[in-house]
């Protein structure tokens, strides 16, 4: 049964032309191949993928690998969906049609053309959006791109003024904004990334993208930040992008900005973990309030994943002196890594612990504090879980440590425990 019938149970019978012969599912996306017959698009394509020439059903060899949508067939499929609405069938989405390789080169090409020759700043734009779009649809659509060596084009749309010493000018900001919104949607190569973090003008030109009047700039530039620091490999080439203090003020901008939506502080989190990362401009993190920041982020606004980096950044944070100091200044920071242990994941509850570990070697405010939230039941039960060793090993540390502020009505102070 397909994934959506599969909690009904109440024996809708599926028409057999309907089912895929590969998958024996509803079909979604049906598509016909060079002997007629039809396939849903996933199963022929994956059938395809995997070496195999011939067709599934019938053994003959495939002429050809063009994959012809079924309308006709998939609009039956649509209509069954919709009559059978009253027990819980879906109805297939219309599906999008993937790219052709030579609607992609003729959008790249217009997208690059000199402005001023024979395209105009608007429909360079317009070739971009369309290819924003197509990404979008679906991965197969964004190797295909990526393919026509698209990363490489956009980087230099992107830094085009700042590569000819000129300003960006209100007519190409559109340009602008567009490839930068596309270039973000690719994994971005080793020399790629260092095109850009050993340029000086670019790495300057992405930071002011960072207090940019338009939020998804300032976003799709965290985003692009994060990228460079991830992919180049270069420690020197990272102290070049994260020794400025504009850039992280920029990032932590995006976090406490009010407006900010899920993607913004997913990609602001994820941006400064990269920074922190590099332990010789750590500073300036502490110094552009991520500590405050990061701790009313986790208080309310993170997911899981989001939480688990932002942990993992204050675990970073937390190894400086200064960093201990201005977590250990906000009153939420021990409540709030205590009750984070056993309650997220374990990546998570390792990092509360290694953040917790370095508050109370630092301070005994802290160890009393994190004392009285509870930490030391939540360590005893750490201790005997399926988590990390790391995790357990911190949590063993953190008891030894935290034995003198131990309550003294509390079971754990007896000679037994």
């Amino acid at each position: 049964m397909p994934g959506n019938l599969e909690p009904l149970d109440i024996g809708i019978q599926i028409p057999y032309h309907f089912r895929c012969p590969i998958s024996l599912e509803l079909m979604s996306d049906p598509v016909t191949v060079s002997t007629g017959q039809t396939y849903d698009r996933t199963s022929i394509e994956s059938w395809i993928a995997t070496g195999n020439t011939s067709c599934p059903v019938t053994r003959l060899p495939l002429s050809d690998f063009t994959l012809i949508p079924n309308h006709t067939l998939r609009r039956l499929i649509q209509e069954w969906c919709v009559a059978n609405r009253s027990n819980g069938v879906e109805r297939i989405p219309t599906p999008k049609q993937p790219a052709d390789p030579i609607s992609v080169r003729s959008l790249l090409s217009q997208a690059s053309a000199i402005t001023g020759t024979h395209v105009s700043v608007r429909s360079r734009a317009a070739a971009i959006r369309r290819l924003r779009g197509l990404a979008r649809d679906s991965e197969k659509n964004r190797v295909l791109i990526a393919g026509h060596n698209a990363r490489e084009i956009l980087v230099r749309i992107l830094f085009a003024d700042v590569d000819a010493g000129v300003e960006t000018t209100s007519s190409s900001s559109e340009v602008v904004s567009e490839s930068l919104a596309l270039l973000v949607m690719f994994h971005m190569t080793e020399g790629e990334c260092e095109s850009i973090s050993s340029d000086p003008g670019r790495v300057g030109f992405t930071t002011r993208l960072l207090f940019d009047s338009s939020i998804e700039n300032r976003v799709n530039a965290a985003a692009l930040v994060e990228m460079v620091l991830t992919g180049s490999k270069s420690t020197d080439l990272k102290v070049t992008i994260s020794g400025s203090g504009s850039v992280f003020e920029g990032v932590m901008d995006l976090l406490r900005s009010s407006v900010s939506s899920r993607r913004a502080l997913k990609i602001g989190v994820k941006a400064l973990f990269a920074l922190c990362l590099v332990k010789q401009t750590r500073h300036l993190a502490i110094s552009a309030g991520a500590p405050g920041t990061l701790i009313d982020r986790l208080a309310a606004d993170f997911d899981r994943c989001d939480t688990e980096r932002g942990l993992a950044t204050v675990e970073l944070l937390c190894r400086m002196p200064e960093g201990c100091a201005a977590f250990g200044e906000h009153a939420l920071t021990v409540p709030l890594l205590v009750k984070t242990i056993l309650r997220v994941s374990d990546r998570a509850t390792e990092y509360a612990a290694g953040a917790l570990l370095a508050l109370c070697t630092a301070e005994e405010r802290c160890r009393d504090e994190a004392a009285a939230a509870g930490l030391v039941t939540q360590l005893v039960l750490l201790v005997q879980s399926d988590c990390t060793e790391r995790a357990k090993r911190k949590a063993q540390m953190l008891l030894k440590l935290l034995r003198d502020s131990w309550p003294d009505e509390t079971v754990v102070n007896s000679d037994d425990f």
